[in-house]
């Protein structure tokens, strides 16, 4: 029904206009009585052998949804009857912020991908507090952090620990995020030096902390070996709980869609299926070249049950669903966990 009826009506809209208006909907008819049990009884597919135990959580089941979906923690509630085991919000930054000037989120649909420039525009933490202090589900819920677009990269880290102190009672995780390309000089944060004192930071304030939380690190998939090399490396002298491979591409290679039309949407990163191979060649390496040192939840381009299995033969221990939550419907995520089931993974 979603991709005959459901996801033409869609596509007819500019894509973020047609974001707020499904969730729009989404909202109104959860409030109906009956409707969150009917969401959960199409969707919400369960099984002991679906549960993992990754970085000193559990997880329902191993496939949650992306940051980008509900930045400002809007949804989550009404999210979590779709059947994912974990929801991730943001990216937030310390300050709101309106991001890049629309449009900004493009479908190239000949290559079932998006194209954003979104620059991360967010009501910022202390905003998503006071939803996530209504919580009515208890779904595992990460909390992606970014900084400020005005902030000098020189001061970033102010920026992390602020959104990390805020969020801390409300998340269960932390995603730091320097590698989305839409938002200036964000990227150069990758660097090595920067990155193990940005962690090593937040190691420390977490330690002091009531209940620490796990904290991984999203990576570019735009990264060469030596470069992952330098991630793995960083990761052991840090001693944070993992890695998110990966956040989305300035790449144009083997694109389908003409030439024109990519020019005309210009810059931005590119999700969905173009990804796809990329991200699990990320996976497959980090996974192989450190032994299994640290998990790696997989992410870009999981468009079937298939495309998931691949991610966690790869070496995923989580996988993440966005682009193709879109492009497929929410019906996605129950096909998934039904193979993962089926072939013991």
């Amino acid at each position: 029904m979603y991709k005959f009826f459901i996801k033409p009506f869609f596509f007819r809209m500019q894509p973020e206009k047609a974001h707020y208006f499904a969730m729009g909907c989404l909202s109104f008819f959860s409030k109906i009585p009956g409707f969150s049990a009917l969401f959960r009884l199409f969707y919400d597919f369960r099984h002991p052998n679906l549960e993992r135990k990754v970085f000193g959580l559990t997880f329902k089941n191993p496939v949650g949804l992306a940051a980008g979906f509900d930045k400002d923690a809007r949804w989550f509630n009404q999210l979590s009857d779709l059947g994912f085991g974990f929801i991730e919000i943001g990216t937030l930054t310390p300050k709101p912020q309106t991001g890049n000037e629309k449009p900004r989120l493009f479908r190239i649909p000949e290559d079932e991908g998006l194209i954003n420039r979104m620059g991360f525009n967010n009501l910022g933490p202390e905003d998503a507090v006071l939803r996530l202090k209504k919580r009515k589900t208890n779904i595992i819920i990460g909390g992606n952090i970014g900084k400020n677009t005005a902030t000098p990269n020189e001061n970033a880290l102010a920026d992390y620990v602020f959104n990390f102190n805020v969020l801390h009672e409300y998340v269960d995780y932390f995603v730091v995020n320097v590698s989305c390309p839409n938002v200036k000089d964000l990227t150069k944060l990758q660097d090595t030096e920067f990155l193990l004192k940005l962690l090593s930071e937040l190691k420390s304030i977490n330690a002091d902390k009531e209940t620490p939380k796990p904290i991984l690190l999203k990576i570019a998939p735009d990264l060469n070996h030596d470069q992952l090399d330098e991630i793995i490396e960083i990761v052991a002298q840090t001693n944070i709980e993992g890695v998110i491979a990966t956040n989305t591409t300035t790449s144009r290679d083997g694109l389908k869609t003409s030439d024109t039309i990519i020019s005309e949407i210009a810059n931005g990163g590119l999700s969905g299926r173009p990804l796809k191979d990329r991200s699990t060649e990320v996976i497959r390496y980090l996974s192989e070249k450190s032994k299994k040192a640290f998990p790696v939840i997989g992410v870009g381009g999981i468009y079937s049950p298939e495309d998931a299995l691949e991610k966690l033969q790869a070496g995923a221990d989580l996988v993440q669903i966005y682009s193709g939550f879109i492009y497929e419907g929410p019906g996605l995520v129950k096909r998934i966990n039904k193979e993962i089931l089926k072939m013991n993974l």
